[in-house]
């Protein structure tokens, strides 16, 4: 696997999920669909921001989105989150996803967006965010 040097780029946040881009997933040139990489965005956004708050969390918005590079059929997608603010209730969470190369371990930025979730109760009615 290679090592990054001061100029290689690596991912920022934290690894919250990670899949094989899968062909029932892909469009008829071999791309993955947007939708589906959104959705996994999202899920890993969710993930960042249950454990941040401490409970049941809501999207409520994608503030920002990114496609750099189409995902293929086979890619290693891995989801890294990092939260970026935190309001009373809601969190801004930036969803970078990266492809691994099987052979060499080379990480390639394929997207980012910027996910908004609010923490809610059981009622899902909005709620604080634990000023840990």
């Amino acid at each position: 696997m290679s090592k990054p040097t001061d100029n290689t780029p690596i991912p920022r946040g934290n690894l919250c999920l990670q899949t094989i881009a899968m062909p029932a997933d892909a469009n008829a040139n071999g791309d993955i669909f947007g939708g589906w990489l959104v959705s996994q965005m999202d899920l890993a956004a969710g993930v960042a921001a249950r454990k941040r708050a401490h409970g049941r969390v809501a999207t409520v918005a994608i503030d920002a989105m990114v496609f750099m590079r189409p995902v293929k059929i086979g890619d290693i997608v891995s989801f890294h989150t990092d939260i970026v603010s935190i309001g009373r209730s809601s969190m801004k969470i930036l969803v970078e996803v990266w492809e691994t190369d099987d052979l060499d371990g080379a990480q390639t930025k394929l997207t980012e967006g910027i996910f908004t979730f609010v923490a809610i109760d059981d009622e899902g009615k909005t709620r604080p965010v634990p000023r840990i």
